[in-house]
């Protein structure tokens, strides 16, 4: 049959036999080749979970791994720390221990070739020089001159080292050589230097004030002047100004007056002699009275006396106040002959008081009061004072007051001697009405601004009067200074002439 077929056809057959087993052959291919490709990714899945795994794994091993390193690496970094500080400890408790042995050492060796021995024991200002010591060059610096200190003998001390010619005191400028020397305000001195530049000095005698049993400087002073002395001057006779009350010093002279006081030279400057010079003054007082509305109608003598006239008139009085133990002013109510004081004395050798004329006076009684009496030779303010407290008591008894007692009687009395001066001072300023018109009763006096014969007041002369004051508003007796104090406090809550009229009803100060 198939010998039957022609070429052609068997070559149609012979193609689609072909073409149909491509075809299988084909269909069978891409059967196998998608099994291949679905097992190659699930084995590459495997893979990449076993590489995750495993990189996990090493990473932890390694995070482990250098915690333990580090761990091992800050335990050795102590361990050789504390080895290093150990051995460093060491070594400067060697280098200390071979120092204080070389500094004991040189200190013996020098202390023996200075033959110096144990030093005396000073107050707390004294500080101790150090031995010399000996070190290589460089090893210190200078704290005077800032240099390097080199091979010699150095001076330790005040925190530093110096060479021995820049340790320089602080008042001579020249080196301290002494085993000792003193501080003051962290400056070095020498003890002499020290001692003249800040020990006080006797203003009397004008020498060191020594130490007391217990080492202290022990000195007095005046409490208004601040006069520092020696506490031995108090029992050895120094006399003092029988004004101002300070002591007289051995490098100036006062001036010794007839009755045996003392008067230094600057309240000689203002003081007045005899009754002639006193009597403008006198005057003045009697205006400030006129100001206060407290004229007096009477004239009554004033009379500049000695210390003994003025006793004996005090010992003539049958009634009175006075302030012991020194009286320098009297109201006489007694008929008597007094000794007053005509000529004021001139100054002799020895800076004393002679050619004094005095001249008996008759007091004759007039009224209930004969005599205003001031003891002599007393500066200007002090003498004005105390005529204005006596001129008080003269107004007291004319105007018929009660008989008073001490406290209330010499206390208005130092008020008015202490408001007189205040208006001296300071003038126009006034606490109230009656000082105000104090004051201006004494402005319109010429001399309200002037001093004495003098001239113009001197710094002094003003000290001099705040001392007055002083004086008037410490006073501690019971009379003087209590009465004073509560009738000057009567004085300025109600006034002048309040204060009075209660005084002349009761006795007493208001409150």
């Amino acid at each position: 049959m198939q010998d039957d077929l022609t070429d052609i056809e068997k070559e149609d057959i012979d193609r689609a036999i072909a073409l149909s087993l491509s075809e299988e052959d084909h269909k069978g291919k891409k059967v196998v080749d998608y099994d291949s490709q679905s097992e190659d990714e699930e084995l590459c899945k495997i893979d990449d979970e076993e590489d995750e795994h495993l990189v996990k794994v090493h990473l932890e091993e390694e995070e482990r791994l250098a915690k333990i390193q580090q761990e091992e690496e800050e335990r050795l970094a102590k361990i050789q720390q504390d080895e290093r500080l150990a051995k460093i400890q060491q070594e400067d408790e060697r280098l200390a221990k071979a120092q204080l042995e070389e500094d004991e050492q040189l200190a013996r060796a020098i202390q023996e070739s200075l033959k110096i021995g144990s030093p005396p024991r000073y107050d707390n200002d004294s500080s101790i020089l150090s031995f010399p010591h000996l070190f290589p060059p460089g090893y210190r610096i200078c704290a005077g001159c800032k240099t390097e200190i080199g091979q010699g003998r150095f001076l330790s001390c005040m925190g530093g080292v110096w060479h021995p010619e820049c340790f320089c005191c602080h008042a001579c400028h020249l080196p301290i050589t002494d085993y000792e020397f003193s501080m003051s305000s962290n400056r070095p001195y020498h003890k002499a230097c020290y001692r003249e530049k800040h020990h006080p000095r006797c203003d009397v005698c004008k020498n060191f004030i020594p130490t007391n049993s217990s080492g202290l400087i022990e000195y007095r002073a005046h409490p208004f002047w601040l006069q520092k002395y020696c506490p031995s001057h108090e029992l050895d006779g120094t006399p003092r100004c029988c004004s101002c009350e300070r002591m007289e010093s051995r490098d100036t002279k006062y001036l010794l007056l007839d009755d045996g006081r003392k008067l230094c030279l600057e309240c000689l400057d203002s003081s007045i002699m005899d009754t002639h010079e006193c009597q403008p003054l006198y005057l003045e007082i009697q205006e400030f009275y006129e100001g206060l509305n407290m004229k007096l109608e009477q004239q009554i003598p004033m009379l500049l006396v000695e210390r003994q006239a003025l006793n004996e008139a005090m010992e003539g009085e049958k009634n009175g106040h006075h302030h012991l133990p020194e009286t320098r002013g009297l109201c006489l109510s007694e008929e008597q002959t007094v000794t007053t004081i005509s000529r004021r004395p001139r100054i002799g050798a020895g800076y004393r008081a002679i050619d004094m004329i005095t001249e008996p006076y008759r007091l004759i009684r007039h009224c209930e009061v004969t005599a205003i009496l001031v003891l002599y030779g007393l500066p200007r303010l002090l003498t004005g004072s105390i005529l204005a407290h006596e001129m008080m008591h003269a107004w007291l008894r004319l105007k018929g007051y009660p008989n008073l007692s001490p406290e209330v009687e010499e206390g208005i009395c130092q008020v008015l001697a202490h408001m007189w001066l205040e208006s001296e001072l300071y003038s126009g300023t006034g606490n109230d009405g009656a000082s105000s018109s104090a004051s201006s009763s004494s402005s319109s006096s010429p001399s309200s601004s002037v001093s004495t014969k003098k001239g113009k007041r001197s710094d002094f002369e003003k000290k001099l009067g705040e001392f007055f004051k002083h004086q008037i508003e410490s006073d501690t007796s019971s009379a003087y200074g209590d009465g004073f104090r509560l009738g000057n406090q009567a004085m300025l809550k109600y006034g002048l002439k309040r204060t009075l009229d209660h005084i002349h009803m009761t006795g007493s100060f208001p409150y």
